[in-house]
């Protein structure tokens, strides 16, 4: 097991600029936003709350969690949520609570089969509709279940992410209720992973949690619409019934001897986030402005270099594949998988993304993750001046990344 391909490539990319080697940072999914003022208070506030808590998460931020997802059509008993440090250690809880081996899209974050080898089961890799990443093709999914029960697999568990992380885009009401229907006759849990819910940029979402009430687990969290990544406060809602009761259960008993509690001080602020008063909700919305802007900007790049990009429809990714370049690639830069592409453009070009491969794909696919959320700005300064903009496009830095990424991208297929 090696750290996370995401967080390995962050330390690269601090290397190579601590060392004064110019680097555009498009591997790392970091939101990029400052952190609002009204949370920097409230975690000032209760700062001196150093006692141990409850391994649930205290009664306030489970109540704003519930009515977080009310307010999103999911009625919620706030005993029905959990919370922890960070979505990644619920997710992980989660996946160890089900039991058994788990479906996953392909591509996929890269911590889904990675935990699954942590648990020491096998994960089922099943591709995605075409531009509607983070959820198997219903049709495959079944297949695939029915083939590794055949074998003798005990397959217990499918995880979604609506929307995705690493394309960017965002599964159909159609597909989502597909996949559910498909989950129920194979009694399979669904773990929907909703951390980019709030960053999708116009309609369409659908929670599975809205057609299969009664196996969806959702997991959620502040490190991307708030930019909070180094805060470490998730939330997981449990169903209704004696599945969910089972379920968080043993979550609980897992985080009882892991985290003990999550931090009180974080919950305090997670909670006035979750009960999202208007100044949050319009940060959140400008933010989600902003990434549009810069990702739909970036994604016209790849497309004008001839690559082949989904439409991206949430947050800060998008997954362009260069697979017409195939020959080119390989007989000019002798490039043959993702990986040697992505390592082409850091070494020549000084831009960081990161290979399909790392998400699942064949290493022959020539696909790339590829995250706009660093391009906002080097520091808080520069990052209120992007939210603030008329058109964050025309200022100098975000201006400069885009020109440098189109230099990089005639270098590499020009």
């Amino acid at each position: 097991m090696r750290v996370s391909a995401t967080l390995a490539v962050d330390e690269l990319v601090r290397r190579r600029q601590a060392e004064g080697r110019p680097v555009l940072p498009l591997a790392f999914g970091q939101a990029g936003v400052p952190v609002h003022a009204s949370l920097r208070r409230a975690l000032a506030e209760a700062a001196g709350r150093g006692e141990y808590g409850s391994v649930a998460g205290t009664a306030e931020l489970r109540e704003a969690a519930a009515g977080y997802w009310h307010r999103r059509g999911l009625p919620t008993d706030p005993g029905r949520v959990v919370a922890g440090p960070g979505s990644k250690a619920l997710l992980y809880a989660v996946l160890r609570a089900a039991g058994g081996d788990v479906v996953l899209p392909r591509p996929s974050w890269v911590s889904y089969a990675a935990q699954a080898a942590l648990l020491g089961v096998r994960h089922h890799p099943v591709p995605t509709p075409p531009g509607e990443g983070g959820v198997p093709d219903p049709e495959r999914l079944a297949d695939t279940v029915r083939r590794a029960r055949a074998e003798g697999r005990d397959v217990r568990a499918v995880v979604l992410t609506v929307p995705d992380n690493p394309t960017g885009t965002l599964a159909t009401a159609g597909t989502v209720r597909t996949v559910c229907e498909v989950a129920r006759r194979l009694d399979l849990m669904i773990i929907s992973d909703e951390i980019y819910r709030d960053l999708v940029y116009h309609g369409g979402f659908a929670s599975p949690a809205e057609f299969a009430p009664e196996r969806v687990v959702v997991t959620s969290g502040l490190s991307k619409s708030l930019a909070l990544g180094g805060w470490r406060i998730g939330v997981a809602r449990f169903p209704e019934g004696a599945t969910g009761d089972r379920l968080r259960e043993r979550v609980l008993s897992a985080a009882s001897e892991i985290w003990s509690s999550p931090a009180q001080p974080v919950q305090f602020a997670a909670a006035l986030a979750l009960a999202e008063p208007a100044d949050l909700a319009e940060h959140i919305a400008r933010g989600r402005a902003l990434y549009r802007r810069i990702t739909t900007a970036v994604a016209e790049g790849f497309i004008d270099a001839g690559a082949t990009v989904a439409a991206p429809r949430a947050a800060f990714y998008l997954y362009p594949d260069f697979g017409a370049h195939r020959e080119r690639l390989a007989a000019v830069h002798s490039v043959h998988t993702g990986a040697e592409l992505a390592e082409l453009l850091l070494e020549r070009c000084g831009v960081a993304v990161l290979p399909g491969s790392a998400f699942g794909e064949p290493a022959h696919a020539l696909t790339l993750r590829v995250c706009t959320g660093l391009l906002t700005g080097a520091d808080d300064e520069q990052r209120q001046r992007a939210l603030d903009a008329t058109d964050a496009l025309e200022l100098p830095w975000i201006a400069g990344a885009l020109d440098q990424l189109g230099a990089a991208l005639s270098t590499v297929v020009g």
